[in-house]
C-alpha cells in the first residue's frame, strides 16, 4: 500500500539521520563548511532550531533537505547549531555570519528566528532567507515556508480514536506557543469527531520563553508516564527531541505512540522502540527545504508564503509499521477525512 503522505525525509540521508536521540546540552554554534567564496563553489545554510541536529523530527528533516541539495544541485552545504540557552543576538549572529560566507538561501529552522530575519535580511538583499513556521516575518528577500499541521493532526487524531481500546488518549506539546496548539486543536478534533465520547489528556512540557520542552526527552518521558498511568492508550507529542521521551514511554508499556514531523517508525535513533510508533504526522520539511534553495540556484529565488497542506501532500500520516497498514478500518477513516478536509467538507481548527 503507498504512503498516505510523500516525505523525502527518510533515505535521503539515512546515514546522518541515524543519531542517538539526546539532550542537547552544550551544543555551541557551528558552521560545517568553508565560506563559497574560497571554493568557488554555490552554497545554502541552516541554522537548527532547540534540539539541533539529531533530534531525529524537526531539525534533521531540514537536514536531509539540504543534503538532498548537495547531492542533486551539486552545491556545498553549511550549518549552524543553537546553543543553551541563547538569545535573539546569538541568532542574528548566526544569521548574519552565515550571510556573510555567502550562502544563499540561509534558512531559519523555526519561528525563533522570525526575530533574527527581520533584523539580517534587510543588510543582505541580494540573499533569500527562508524561515519555517512563520508568517509574521516578510520581506522582498523572506522565504515564509508553512505547513498545515492543524490536518495532519486531525488524521491522527481519527487514527488515535479507531486505535485507542481505553476510550483515552493523550497529546503532549513541547512549548504552550500558538504553533504547537495548532497541533493540539487537529488532534482533539479528530479524536471527537472520530469518537465524540473519547477523552483526550493534554500537556504541554513548558512555557515560553523556556523551550526546554522541545529538548529534554526526560519532561517529555514523564508527562506520557502521567498520561498513560491515567488510561491513555495512544499519546500523539509535537514536542521535538522531547518527544522522543513520550515514546520510550508508551513503548514501554506497550501502548501506541504518534510521531511528529518526520517518519519516525524509520528513524535509526527511535529503532528501538519502532514497533510502538503506530503512525507519525508527516510535514515535507525536507522538500520545502529542498525546494527554496533550487529556486534560488535556477536564479528564481521563490519568496513570500510557501504553504503546504494536505492537498499538495505537504502534511499527513505515514504507514511505514506494518501494524498500521492491517488496521483496515483505521486506514479507511483516515483517507475519508483526508478527502473531506481537501474537499472543505471539514475545517480543521487552528486553536483549542
Amino acid at each position: 500500500m503507498r504512503r498516505i503522505t510523500r516525505i523525502a525525509t527518510v533515505g535521503i540521508a539515512s546515514a546522518a539521520l541515524a543519531l542517538s536521540a539526546t539532550a542537547c546540552g552544550g551544543k555551541k554554534s557551528s558552521d560545517a563548511s568553508s565560506s563559497p567564496s574560497e571554493s568557488g563553489q554555490k552554497s545554502a545554510a541552516i541554522a537548527y532550531d532547540v534540539g539541533g541536529r539529531g533530534d531525529q523530527s524537526f531539525n534533521d528533516a531540514a537536514y536531509a533537505g539540504l543534503k538532498k541539495a548537495e547531492s542533486d544541485l551539486k552545491i556545498k552545504s553549511a550549518e549552524a547549531e543553537p546553543t543553551d540557552g541563547e538569545g535573539e543576538a546569538d541568532k542574528v549572529q548566526r544569521l548574519t555570519e552565515l550571510a556573510r560566507k555567502g550562502n544563499n538561501p540561509v534558512i531559519g529552522v523555526g519561528f525563533a528566528y522570525a526575530p533574527a530575519i527581520k533584523k539580517v535580511a534587510p543588510k543582505f538583499p541580494n540573499t533569500t532567507f527562508g524561515i519555517i513556521d512563520d508568517t509574521q516575518v516578510t520581506g522582498p528577500n523572506v522565504a515564509n515556508m508553512v505547513f498545515n499541521e492543524e490536518q495532519g493532526s486531525y488524521l491522527a487524531g481519527v487514527a488515535a480514536a479507531k486505535a485507542s481500546k481505553t476510550g483515552t488518549v493523550g497529546f503532549i506539546g513541547g512549548v504552550e506557543v500558538p504553533l504547537i496548539k495548532k497541533f493540539e486543536a487537529g488532534f482533539v478534533q479528530g479524536v471527537k469527531d472520530t469518537n465524540p465520547n473519547a477523552k483526550v489528556l493534554t500537556q504541554y512540557l513548558t512555557q515560553p520563553p523556556n523551550m526546554e520542552g522541545f529538548s529534554k526527552p526526560d519532561l517529555g518521558k514523564a508527562a506520557a508516564q502521567g498520561q498513560l498511568d491515567a488510561g491513555a492508550d495512544v499519546i500523539y507529542a509535537a514536542a521535538g527531541l522531547a518527544g522522543s521521551g513520550a515514546i520510550e514511554a508508551a513503548s514501554a508499556k506497550g501502548k501506541w505512540a504518534i510521531g511528529v514531523d518526520s517518519d519516525q517508525y524509520n528513524q535509526a535513533g527511535l529503532a528501538k522502540y519502532k514497533d510502538s510508533i503506530l503512525t507519525s504526522v508527516t510535514k515535507d520539511v525536507s522538500d520545502s527545504v529542498f525546494n527554496l534553495i533550487k529556486s534560488v540556484d535556477d536564479g528564481k529565488p521563490t519568496t513570500g508564503e510557501i504553504r503546504y497542506g494536505l492537498d499538495k501532500d505537504g502534511v499527513g500520516l505515514a504507514d511505514s509499521n506494518p501494524k498500521y497498514k492491517e488496521m483496515t478500518d483505521l486506514i479507511a477513516a483516515v483517507e475519508k477525512a483526508k478527502a473531506d478536509i481537501i474537499a472543505k467538507k471539514i475545517t480543521v481548527k487552528t486553536a483549542p
